[in-house]
């Protein structure tokens, strides 16, 4: 094999791949004829594929087609889906699309609640062989005592509480960060408070029962610290971050909708928090929120279009670019936040899947060229190093460039 490829080699061997996986490959690679990186395949445990229900956004085949382009092998799509994966009837729709369709690993989630409307409680018992965890992403569970009942039912089961955090009675019709942006161009904004309370609330219910508990995307620095204190408590509980979180801030925010998610771009001292956060281990992983919309759907503003952006393609372009060349992190520390540290804390093994990537290869995003049938990304013509030609699944070749 050309010496010039390089497979990097983690603290952690388990997760290292072995020679052995790449030897079918090496032909291949050889004719590169320029330095390449092999790293494990990226694991996000927080993606929207859409289907069933709502298959004009994306489908598990075009969702897991941008995974395998961004260097994914494993990813986890969330359960606000029609019909929401609340029994094992709606789960076994989404099973059969994805055993048709799927061309990585994609391991759903169930949801907490019937119909993610946080009254009572899924299924649980009959999903959990099925779910890798339960979550109602998209939705806050806003009973204390339902949440209560959730941990409890997911502890004797053996599984994960995986929330979205907000309380809806802090949100006041917000689409943006409560902060300087939204206050100079007469926008409703969001307060952090609406994140953090509600996190607050579970991490206090986790330590009470005991659950293994998970927070989605966190945004705000507040969250960051409630976090930090429930770790060196004791507290069974992890958290992860999103791209857009650690590189944007309000501050960049434009009036279109590709710059709309929820949570919103926060305050440049909420992204230094994550960023702290994740030097220091508090931030355990980085997820994509990958949630495609149509483009009618994205553009109408900042207050008309629907929240969410697309990720998988960017993801590390993106970081490797704005942290790992400005030396904020290393690319170890990046590979583990993508690929290692989510596949420890959700307890999907690594089976030598791999990506091959030219981090020399500059370009600029172009989201016509994305596998996704999601178009919207504030990464648009951000420049960027770092090319995916190669990923490698169960043996075989799922995305070539």
């Amino acid at each position: 094999m050309n010496e010039q490829i390089k497979i990097l080699k983690l603290n952690d061997p388990a997760f290292t791949v072995a020679k052995e996986a790449v030897a079918p490959f090496a032909d291949m690679l050889s004719s590169a004829k320029k330095p390449l990186d092999i790293f494990p395949g990226f694991c996000d445990v927080h993606v929207h594929f859409r289907e069933p229900g709502f298959s004009y956004k994306e489908t598990v085949k075009t969702g897991s087609l941008a995974a395998a382009a961004g260097g994914y092998t494993a990813v986890c799509p969330m359960p606000n889906l029609n019909p929401v994966p609340d029994t094992l009837p709606h789960m076994r729709e989404q099973l059969d699309i994805i055993r048709r369709d799927a061309c990585v690993r994609v391991l759903p989630y169930a949801a907490i609640t019937a119909g993610e409307k946080g009254e009572r409680l899924s299924d649980m018992e009959a999903l959990a062989p099925c779910c890798v965890a339960f979550s109602d992403d998209g939705r806050g569970v806003q009973d204390e005592d339902m949440m209560r009942q959730a941990m409890k039912e997911a502890k004797r089961l053996g599984k994960m509480i995986v929330a979205h955090c907000e309380v809806n009675e802090l949100l006041h019709g917000g689409y943006i960060h409560a902060g300087a942006y939204a206050a100079a161009h007469g926008h409703k904004g969001i307060v952090s408070e609406s994140e953090w309370r509600q996190i607050e609330r579970d991490v206090r219910l986790a330590a009470e029962t005991g659950c293994a508990y998970h927070v989605c995307h966190i945004s705000a620095k507040e969250s960051v610290q409630i976090i930090r204190e429930a770790k060196k408590a004791g507290v069974n509980v992890t958290c992860e971050t999103a791209p857009h979180y650690l590189l944007l801030d309000e501050t960049d925010l434009r009036e279109d909708g590709r710059w709309k998610m929820n949570p919103p771009l926060r305050a440049r001292a909420d992204r230094e928090a994550l960023i702290e956060g994740i030097l220091d281990g508090t931030v355990d992983m980085i997820a994509t929120d990958h949630a495609p919309h149509a483009a009618e759907e994205k553009s109408k503003g900042l207050a008309g279009s629907a929240f969410g952006i697309v990720g998988l393609e960017t993801a590390f372009p993106a970081l490797y670019t704005g942290l790992v060349k400005k030396n904020v992190i290393g690319l170890e520390k990046l590979i583990e936040l993508l690929a290692v540290n989510p596949r420890k804390r959700f307890g999907i093994p690594f089976e030598n899947d791999f990506c091959v990537w030219d981090l020399n290869a500059a370009y600029a995003v172009d989201p016509e060229t994305f596998l996704s049938k999601g178009r919207a990304t504030p990464f648009a013509g951000m420049r960027v190093n770092g090319k995916n030609l190669l990923t490698v699944c169960g043996g075989k070749a799922v995305y070539r460039a």
